[in-house]
């Protein structure tokens, strides 16, 4: 099964089956020392884009916003069998023309990784999609908050549940993410490692 490691704030690494690695939006925490095959950020704030704290194969590939948002379309990345699909974000200070989340297909687990938004238009359609895991931001500053984020749960209807990016220049907030109304909701500690299941 493949493996997610949260690293704090929104960032977290995924671990294939066979070992490869994919680091979403790196900033702070542990865990950037394992080689990156993919790495994936979802707009350029500063907390969201260091990609230098990732040791990476000579082979990495970066899919920033820039290369998802490529010819004013959300496009599709097909890396070596896993599969990366830009959707919208946008919240109260991020245009949706220069930011995205992403869904993740890894070893059969499908993952919705909201980056910084609000809810969208799109995230109507995920139900369809059947995914997995929706890991989504909710410190309600720009962001939705914990109430909108549940709310977007319910919509996404995804499997699982994660919440994270919830309080700035912090690794996570233990006591919001245990407020948090969300189906199925599970709560990941930095540093934490869970295997994802499919299905």
């Amino acid at each position: 099964m493949p493996k997610l490691l949260y690293q704090g704030h929104g960032s977290y690494r995924l671990t294939s089956e066979d070992g490869r690695v994919i680091y979403v939006d790196p900033y702070v925490g542990e865990g950037y020392d394992v080689p990156a095959d993919l790495i994936l950020v979802s707009h350029q704030h500063h907390d969201h884009n260091k990609i230098e704290l990732c040791a990476q194969k000579p082979s990495c590939r970066v899919i920033s916003n820039a290369e998802a948002l490529a010819g004013g379309v959300h496009n599709n990345f097909d890396v070596d069998e896993i599969l990366i699909e830009a959707v919208e974000a946008k919240n109260l200070m991020h245009n949706p023309k220069e930011c995205v989340g992403f869904i993740i297909t890894i070893d059969g687990v499908k993952l919705y990784a909201s980056g910084d938004t609000s809810k969208t238009a799109q995230m109507e359609t995920f139900a369809e999609r059947g995914l997995d895991y929706a890991i989504l931001c909710g410190d309600g500053i720009f962001n939705m908050g914990l109430k909108e984020a549940a709310e977007c749960a319910h919509i996404i209807g995804a499997k699982h549940n994660i919440i994270i990016h919830l309080a700035p220049k912090a690794l996570f907030d233990r006591k919001k993410a245990d407020k948090w109304k969300a189906p199925n909701k599970i709560v990941i500690e930095p540093g934490q490692e869970i295997e994802l299941v499919a299905g």
